[in-house]
């Protein structure tokens, strides 16, 4: 019997870290010292105050169902996160808790989308928004963000690809693979041209608290009354309190849209892992001084790394604001070294330098690699010295 799979997981793009993936593995049980460059998560534990929280609730016989759209306790820890951090307001019918801030897009394009509905997608994108997309028969369509403007769209680019089937404009700030972060002006400007066309915004803030230097978060459903009501405010904890496989997201928005996303969830997933949203409660009503000293190493690791980094013969990177990725563009010294692709250059850069980093390809932006700066200083300093001893190596 040939059974046939439903054509919407036909569309899926593989991802392209896979195949570095499984050849990293491969070298490493073979004994070789591979460093891998590519997690997308903190390299710290959860803090103890967290974790200690999530195991009282469990001994206090906390561990059965919860409201599908999560704990009426959670949801109030998040209004008030909100309130405190953006001076948004939200009423508890206008939050839904979910299992991590991807499940809450996924579910969000799911109640959004009609077949045919298009969502605009800024690139370098995150590489899980344009299937997610197409799961809920929506089509991408893709805006370049400029590396000369800081991987950025502009209003006149946004207006441009404007259409009668455009439903929504996916938002990332800071950004994931860039590490960048529109301005208060920019937001307001790109804000404009939506509501101009009543286009709903997903903002996608899961990286707020990983900011540096003198730059500031700002969420685009601060800067009005009318862009709040347009705005889906997505976020969680996995990155700013460290807590990826804990699993809780959550979205802020339209109560209509909210109520649709919670009757789903009550059918697909039941609810939020409870004691996880135990955990997530006392990461927000908790002491921040872990979230502190987490964003200081990211930092101190940023600000040695990138400049050795910028040195390396035919590499150029914008340095990044937030997050704890670097982007750099490395097709000149993809050419340097002999390799026609950026892909390419990843692999040879694996097999032969054992350092693991993911293309750019996989993010919508084939001359870039991305980076992450979540692992030892002692390993990051070790893998840039072998990225420039293997280019330098092979341009003689």
């Amino acid at each position: 019997m040939t059974i046939k799979l439903a054509n919407r997981v036909e569309t899926l793009t593989p991802s392209t870290t896979l195949a570095i993936t499984a050849k990293a593995k491969e070298l490493k049980a073979q004994g070789m010292d591979v460093i891998g460059l590519g997690a997308g998560e903190p390299d710290f534990n959860t803090p103890s105050n967290i974790i200690e929280a999530a195991y009282r609730s469990m001994q206090e016989g906390k561990t059965k169902y919860t409201p599908a759209g999560g704990l009426p306790e959670l949801k109030q820890a998040i209004i008030t996160k909100l309130k405190n951090d953006q001076g948004l307001e939200y009423a508890p019918s206008e939050v839904i808790v979910g299992n991590g801030a991807k499940h809450i897009l996924y579910t969000l394009f799911q109640v959004l989308l009609n077949p045919g509905d298009e969502v605009i997608i800024p690139t370098p994108y995150w590489v899980s928004y344009p299937e997610q997309v197409k799961l809920a028969e929506g089509t991408p369509v893709y805006v370049k963000g400029e590396e000369r403007q800081n991987f950025k769209i502009t209003p006149e680019q946004l207006e441009e690809v404007i259409t009668p089937k455009t439903k929504a404009f996916v938002l990332n700030t800071p950004s994931n693979p860039t590490g960048m972060l529109y301005t208060k002006s920019e937001l307001a400007a790109l804000g404009e041209i939506c509501l101009k066309h009543q286009v709903t915004i997903v903002s996608d803030e899961i990286y707020e608290k990983l900011i540096y230097g003198n730059n500031t978060h700002t969420s685009i459903a601060e800067i009005s009354q009318e862009l709040k009501e347009s705005t889906i405010l997505i976020n969680g904890v996995s990155k700013s309190h460290s807590m990826t496989g804990w699993r809780i997201g959550y979205a802020a928005g339209n109560k209509k849209l909210i109520a649709a996303m919670t009757d789903l969830a009550s059918h697909s997933t039941s609810n939020p892992t409870t004691t996880s949203q135990f955990g997530a409660i006392e990461a927000y009503n908790g002491p921040q001084t872990a979230v502190e000293t987490m964003k200081k190493a990211f930092e101190e690791r940023l600000n040695i790394i990138y400049p050795k980094l910028i040195s390396i013969p035919g590499v150029q990177c914008k340095k990044p604001q937030g997050a704890f990725y670097l982007f750099p563009n490395v097709k000149e010294a993809a050419k340097l070294t002999g390799y026609e692709t950026v892909d390419q250059f990843v692999t040879g850069l694996l097999e032969e330098a054992l350092v693991a980093v993911v293309p750019g390809s996989g993010f919508g932006s084939p001359d870039n690699i991305r980076l992450s700066y979540a692992t030892s200083l002692e390993n990051l300093e070790e893998a840039v010295n072998r990225i420039h001893t293997f280019i330098q190596n092979k341009m003689k």
